[in-house]
């Protein structure tokens, strides 16, 4: 079970979330206007990661309002694996059957050199976390605990990037983890693709969630099921948990979704009507908001997790909206007064750098 936040000493806390840039910024005046307390990006900085890629995904992060920016990889960024990026060098090399390091090394920079300039961000905010669990004191006094993964499972459409597996993978996802931050969707969760309506989610991810059971889990890598879900899970976790079994659907719901927004030729005019006003109160904000606190109509409860597809790439750029979603998390006194409860040991604290 998810574990239990007393509100009473609770600190809600602003969550910017977006996914899937690709090398791109934001249009002006698309940029999001509220200010986060933290904000995430679920990778996928780049497009075919090249430094130049790397910078236009740092500059786009500086101009994001918040004083901590949480960053992980995605698939396309396969220079920050260092053996995907160098079986991407052989057979480059292989194919072209000469020697093009040098051509290379100008284009994505060197083993190193793209996580270098992500690390040399940090006095703007920005901090780079690879795979594991993590703590982050943030500016409002709440304490973060995360748990990080850039890993999605090879398709026969994507069988040669970065941070890829075939067959299993652990994500060692702890109990009492507030957000987990991962590149790929869990399996049955917002993970359908377009065209031929596959789900592409990883069925240990979806495990592993559904035993830690986070308050938020957010990513992208699916781009045409962005949206979000408010879900409840039965009371017994099985032994191999599904999507099918694990879920209480009743008690669930959809926050919002693409294909909501995109209306049906069998939706009502009362229906069309909801559904266009959403989209102008979304446009009118850069971004869709939710909030899950104590007061508010939906609030995260133990036992649920709210998971967030953040995928902002759409058919035309950077034009599906960035997620700003509240919570309610412990402040890092709150946490020590309790440091007898056996709910989460860190494996790395990273302390805040406040920006410049």
């Amino acid at each position: 079970m998810s574990s239990s936040i007393n509100m009473s000493s609770s600190i809600k806390t602003r969550c910017l979330i977006i996914s899937d840039t690709h090398g791109l910024r934001f249009e002006d005046g698309a940029e999001p206007l509220e200010r986060a307390d933290v904000a995430i990006h679920c990778g996928d900085l780049t497009n075919d990661s090249k430094l130049h890629d790397f910078k236009e995904a740092i500059q786009l992060l500086k101009r994001i309002n918040a004083p901590t920016k949480i960053v992980i990889a995605g698939n396309h960024d396969f220079s920050l694996d260092d053996s995907a990026f160098k079986e991407k060098i052989s057979e480059a090399n292989r194919l072209a059957q000469e020697d093009l390091n040098q051509d290379i090394k100008n284009e994505y920079g060197d083993y190193g050199d793209a996580k270098r300039l992500l690390f040399e961000a940090k006095d703007h905010g920005i901090i780079f976390l690879e795979e594991g669990s993590h703590q982050v004191t943030l500016e409002n006094g709440a304490l973060l605990r995360l748990y990080t993964s850039p890993y999605t499972p090879s398709t026969d459409d994507s069988s040669d990037w970065g941070f890829q597996y075939n067959g299993a993978h652990d994500f060692d996802i702890e109990k009492g983890t507030d957000i987990a931050i991962t590149h790929g969707p869990p399996h049955g969760i917002l993970d359908m693709t377009g065209g031929r309506r596959k789900r592409v989610g990883c069925p240990q991810l979806f495990r592993a969630i559904a035993r830690a059971q986070p308050r938020l889990h957010c990513f992208g890598h699916v781009h045409n099921s962005w949206g979000a879900k408010l879900v409840s899970w039965r009371p017994q976790i099985s032994d191999n948990p599904s999507h099918f079994t694990d879920i209480d659907h009743e008690k669930s719901s959809v926050i919002e979704s693409l294909s909501r927004l995109k209306g049906s030729k069998f939706e009502s005019p009362q229906e069309k009507k909801a559904r266009e006003d959403s989209i102008e109160r979304y446009n009118s904000q850069r971004c869709c908001i939710s909030s899950h606190c104590g007061q508010d109509e939906k609030p995260l409860r133990p036992g649920e997790t709210l998971f967030v597809n953040a995928a902002v790439m759409g058919d035309d750029g950077l034009s599906q909206l960035p997620w700003l979603i509240d919570i309610e998390l412990e402040g890092k006194e709150q946490d020590r007064k309790r440091k007898a409860d056996p709910i989460l040991t860190s494996k790395q604290e990273v302390k805040r750098s406040k920006p410049i």
